[in-house]
């Protein structure tokens, strides 16, 4: 089978002016939408720690969720194949970045918490061994170039 290439398209908007541009770094806003065609637009702004609004999404929010969505939703079209039936996944995704005196920074690892439950105890240890065939056809933990750590957990419904 040849490569296929896809193409997304998403469109930044800045909606912080405040009527003084960027005249002053505190003169601004730095509320953003981001917006994708047929989709809702989600409300964006800087992490509060770099003058943004705490109940928006940033940058680093995306960044971090893609890694957990894309290795949850890699791990659910693995798992039919594998003899897994899940029931329900959640993860808590944690990551550490570090910005330096001259304004730049970078992420240095992001970790999955994932709970997956499973429908069958004999699931269990397929269930586990999943998370690593994941992690590999993941295509945003791929891309990035910081470490991406896994450690899940398995339950079995209806037990304990």
């Amino acid at each position: 089978m040849a490569d296929k290439v896809h193409h997304y398209r998403v469109s930044v908007r800045w909606t912080g002016n405040t009527g003084e541009g960027t005249a002053g770094y505190r003169s601004f806003e730095r509320s953003h939408d981001v917006e994708a065609e047929g989709r809702p637009v989600l409300k964006g702004s800087a992490d509060s720690a770099f003058r943004g609004d705490p109940e928006r999404w940033n940058p680093e929010d995306f960044l971090v969720g893609a890694l957990s969505e894309c290795h949850m939703l890699s791990y659910l079209a693995l798992a039919p194949a594998a003899g897994v039936d899940v029931v329900a996944y959640t993860d808590t995704a944690t990551a550490a970045m570090t910005t330096h005196r001259d304004g730049s920074g970078e992420f240095d690892e992001a970790v999955l918490h994932p709970v997956v439950t499973v429908a069958e105890a004999g699931m269990a240890e397929a269930a586990r061994s999943l998370h690593e065939k994941a992690h590999e056809k993941c295509f945003i933990a791929r891309s990035v170039n910081f470490p991406v750590r896994n450690e899940p957990e398995i339950r079995v419904a209806g037990a304990g």
